[in-house]
């Protein structure tokens, strides 16, 4: 029996060879490697098709949430406050700027950012929030910005799993101060290696964030601060050029397959389906279910060959890395309640229907067998 991969790149890239192989051609042919025409088309690519007047193409997401909170001047003393129930990079760029994560709950239902839990986080050494936009749904971009105003607080939106997600036709990373986006290859739109991106609509942001992505310069050999290196290269520009028109339709084709296991699971009483806000456009990075026996789900659905995952088994602030923090179990209850149940099902843009009713057969057979002992 074939194996179902949690994501399967290779069929988007056999569409796409031709294309792919004539850009990356094209780039080692040019000798220009570094922040070369792809990386400056890319980026105004990308602005044009967010509505942002800057991209400033980085080589991670991880630099991008780093180096907006850099370019905020966000350091040593400051507290930033995220969610607990993230990648470790969100909080991980916290920490390199030299502030203090403070890590809130989760809504149980969404898996986003408490908005009232952010506001109880707020303290005078409060300058900024990153709410996740996770599994490809929004946050609560209105709530957060109104709390953020009110509190005179930057916001810088992690993206990384959200590109082409919106709120009332809005898209993700144009709420905030600055956006940050991966281009991680799992990613909707993903490189084939690392890649990152900043938006935002100010001028000086814009600018700072140049300058420090070449170390600390805005002009050869002439050094304004301490940067460091994190461009964009052009072969990774010229990928994502050649796969950015698409986006859209993958999202599209995302939102079939999640459309398909929403109505072939909705009568199974154990199990949690992903939430879809009324105003939100969910663009289904992961279709992430909760099922109380989710380890053992797990092991035999591996067993029937079907690729899943778990986004994330601890929380950031159970993790050893902030034991300094004095994070203690049950501090946040939903959210590790959440990583105790979650898990991520193949949700590839070309996953077929067979493969489909083959997943759903799969935690249909499962669940039923295991509410009947």
């Amino acid at each position: 029996m074939t194996q179902i991969p949690i994501l399967d790149l290779s069929s988007q890239h056999r569409e796409l060879r031709t294309e792919l192989l004539v850009a990356i051609q094209s780039v080692l042919e040019s000798g220009r490697f570094i922040l070369g025409p792809n990386v400056e088309a890319f980026e105004a690519e990308f602005a044009q098709y967010l509505g942002v007047a800057h991209a400033i193409g980085l080589n991670s997401g991880t630099d991008a949430l780093h180096l907006a909170l850099r370019a905020l001047n966000i350091g040593p003393g400051d507290e930033v406050i995220t969610s607990t129930f993230s990648f470790i990079a969100t909080a991980e760029a916290i920490s390199i700027v030299g502030a203090r994560p403070v890590f809130v709950d989760i809504d149980p239902t969404t898996y986003m950012l408490d908005v009232k839990a952010v506001e109880a986080a707020i303290t005078p050494r409060t300058r900024a929030i990153i709410p996740v936009h996770l599994y490809g749904a929004p946050a609560p971009m209105p709530e957060i910005m109104r709390i953020a105003a009110h509190h005179h607080l930057a916001v810088v939106e992690d993206c990384a799993q959200s590109i082409g997600a919106a709120i009332e036709g809005r898209n993700t990373g144009t709420f905030g101060t600055i956006g940050a986006f991966s281009f991680f290859p799992s990613k909707n739109l993903g490189a084939c290696g690392d890649g990152g991106m900043v938006v935002t609509d100010r001028d000086d942001l814009a600018q700072r964030i140049r300058s420090l992505r070449a170390h600390g310069g805005r002009k050869k050999y002439y050094h304004e601060e301490i940067g460091l290196n994190s461009r964009l290269d052009e072969m990774q520009a010229a990928i994502l050029r050649v796969k950015l028109p698409h986006v859209e339709e993958w999202n599209t084709l995302r939102r079939g397959v999640a459309a398909y296991y929403d109505d072939a699971f909705r009568d199974a009483r154990h199990i949690q389906l992903p939430i879809e806000q009324l105003t939100s456009h969910n663009v289904y990075h992961q279709y992430t279910i909760a099922v109380a026996q989710r380890d053992s789900l797990s092991r035999r659905l591996a067993e029937d060959g079907i690729g899943t995952a778990v986004y994330y088994p601890t929380p950031l602030h159970l993790q050893p890395a902030y034991a300094e923090l004095g994070g203690m179990r049950g501090e946040h209850p939903h959210a590790e309640a959440a990583a105790d149940v979650v898990l991520s099902l193949p949700i590839s843009p070309d996953l077929d229907a067979f493969d489909q009713d083959r997943v759903v057969r799969g935690v249909l057979d499962f669940t039923s067998a295991s509410s009947a002992a």
